[in-house]
């Protein structure tokens, strides 16, 4: 069978999925039932100290969007990192610690931007054993009104700054958590490599106003008729997370990096994605508040029964395979040509693929008097807009036309060059390079 095991920037555990500092990990309680259900790590709530207390709303703390089967897909919150005492947390973390000797544990933190804060409390939670540090530069609300958070992980310079802090003050290793709130990735990802920060983990939640309640005409969640923008994670922030992973993993200036990789994270098959495209691990969250702590036995199941499949034996063979497939617009294949075919069999003459077609995109279907559909190659331009809107998988199918088949479109064979941006003639800019 193959070898779940995780090496995750000298951080061992027995597979690569850990629980996400949030709710989940707020207690030894939650901690030591994750640890029995099978996960691989967690990454304790943040731990925090000095300024004003933490002090949680006690209206409701979450919002959610859902699909059309009530399924959550989107959550956003509005809590706070942990409002129990240090001491209570820095126990309870060295019991965890003692009793489960194999299992990767992190302390997340998050203090004020004052180098005497970091290098106080970094040292007192290495006495309790943990294995490293993440560093909360990530949350968007709450915190980041007090200068912490994403209001340090927006502004490169601080990542460095307190980075170099936290590395001079341990021997452990120290992963830095980015805010997804910014224009570029790669800008706060190299000042932590700067740092000398032994990984990243990514992405945090997403800024966000789930919804309005039109009654009381406030944001939700609601607390006492005013509402605020909360992090918003789950499925679907998983493609923003995934791009901003890929980003860091090819781009030179932060190539080599680990990663942890977060976002959307549900089942055994999005963990691959991650591990695809570069990160070296995946962190859970939604989906242990959404399912509970057994769905790591499916995670583990299914990402063991993948890999045997495929004849991966390690983990480390799956990680950043898909990378070198990643690429920018520019150099993407032209000659690459496919065309829709709808299968009249299974076809349930919806008419979503017509509809969609004819008003929105390229008029290349065609519905006959009896709701029979086809397809006008001459027109069909394989934008696979209908693919994706029919509700019956894999009835419409892109199939593909070969390099150097003539283009029903122009009556043309496609020349071989025009695979290449940098020659093709509609760009501007083909001339100048010449």
């Amino acid at each position: 069978m193959a070898d779940l095991t995780s090496n995750f920037c000298g951080i061992s555990s027995p597979n690569p999925f850990w629980l996400a500092s949030a709710p989940p990990t707020d207690k030894e309680y939650n901690v030591r039932r994750a640890f029995e259900a099978g996960w691989g790590g967690v990454v304790w709530k943040t731990l925090g100290v000095a300024g004003p207390p933490i002090v949680n709303v006690n209206g409701p703390r979450y919002g959610a969007i859902w699909g059309a089967d009530r399924r959550l897909l989107g959550l956003n919150n509005i809590e706070l990192i942990t409002d129990r005492d240090l001491d209570i947390n820095l126990e309870e973390m060295a019991r965890v610690k003692r009793d489960f000797p194999d299992r990767a544990l992190i302390a997340s933190v998050m203090v004020p931007c004052e180098e005497h804060f970091w290098k106080e409390i970094i040292p007192l939670i290495a006495e309790t054993g943990v294995d490293g540090f993440e560093l909360n530069f990530g949350c968007p609300h709450g915190m980041s009104e007090r200068g912490m958070g994403s209001a340090v992980g927006q502004v490169p310079d601080y990542i460095e700054m307190v980075t170099r802090w936290c590395k001079e003050s341990t021997d452990l290793p120290v992963i830095v958590k980015l805010t997804p709130n910014i224009t570029n990735i790669i800008y706060p990802a190299a000042a932590a490599k700067r740092a000398g920060a032994d990984a990243v983990s990514l992405i945090n939640t997403i800024t966000s106003i789930v919804s309005v309640d039109l009654d009381t005409m406030a944001p939700n969640p609601t607390i006492d008729g005013k509402g605020t923008a909360g992090g918003y994670c789950g499925p679907a922030v998983k493609p923003i997370a995934l791009n901003m992973v890929a980003q860091i993993a090819r781009t030179e200036e932060t190539a080599g990096l680990p990663i942890s990789g977060i976002g959307g994270v549900t089942t055994w098959r999005d963990g691959a994605e991650f591990l695809a495209l570069g990160a070296g691990n995946v962190q859970v969250c939604t989906a242990a508040m959404t399912y509970g702590f057994g769905i790591i036995k499916e995670m583990n199941a299914g990402l063991s029964h993948w890999m045997d499949e495929k004849g991966y034996k390690s983990v480390d063979e799956i990680v950043g395979r898909a990378v070198p497939n990643v690429t920018d617009w520019q150099y993407l294949n032209l000659n690459y040509i496919t065309k829709a075919r709808i299968d009249p069999e299974s076809c349930i003459s919806c008419g979503r693929c017509y509809a969609a077609c004819e008003d929105t995109s390229h008029q290349a279907i065609e519905m006959s008097p009896d709701r029979v559909f086809s397809v006008k190659d001459d027109e069909c331009v394989a934008c696979n807009l209908c693919v994706n809107v029919c509700p019956v998988e894999g009835c419409i199918t892109m199939e593909r036309i070969e390099a150097g088949a003539m283009d029903e479109r122009t009556g043309e064979v496609v020349p071989e060059e025009y695979g290449n941006w940098t020659t093709h003639p509609n760009n501007p800019m083909a001339s100048a390079a010449e």
